[in-house]
């Protein structure tokens, strides 16, 4: 048997390293990843559902038998839009969000043009974010708007 040249023993010596996941200093940090803009695009959406019940919710106690039925609609709105977001934590949102006011500022009133002007502004702000979704999202976005432009028209006139 011949003896291994000092060559070989190193060569030899540099390949277990690499298999055995040596490396020659500390491991670089991982990437930062960038935020999906899909899901950045679900949680302004829950936001302004929430924003949007939480008006709701405001006049229900005035008359529920009328807005009750709009109301519901934007809870299956907000559901539907929770399913799709990814398993990343996501602060509880209250059954029923409650319309905060500014400290410095006399809480906003709610009324039916309110609702209804709220209603109308985000219906036209759907076919903006149609173009940053998935197609399944944006069939679901597309839904979320006709329905919210069925509301701006379909609102009682008073309660």
């Amino acid at each position: 048997m011949r003896p291994l040249s000092r060559r070989a023993v190193l060569a030899g010596g540099a390949a277990m390293a690499a298999l055995s996941g040596c490396t020659a200093g500390p491991p670089e940090p991982a990437a930062s990843k960038a935020p999906d803009p899909e899901q950045l695009l679900l949680r302004e959406l829950i936001a302004e559902k929430e924003r949007t019940i939480g008006l709701y919710a405001a006049l229900v106690g005035a008359d529920g038998a009328k807005l009750a039925p709009f109301k519901e609609r934007h809870e299956q709105h907000l559901a539907a839009l929770r399913e799709r977001l990814s398993a990343e934590p996501l602060p509880p949102a209250p059954a029923t969000p409650s319309v905060k006011p500014s400290p410095s500022k006399k809480p906003p009133k709610v009324s039916l043009t309110r609702l209804r002007d709220t209603e109308r502004k985000a219906a036209a702000m759907r076919a903006r974010q149609l173009g940053t979704a998935s197609p399944s999202l944006a069939q679901l976005i597309a839904s979320i708007g006709a329905c919210e432009a069925l509301h701006a028209v379909a609102l009682p006139r008073s309660l």
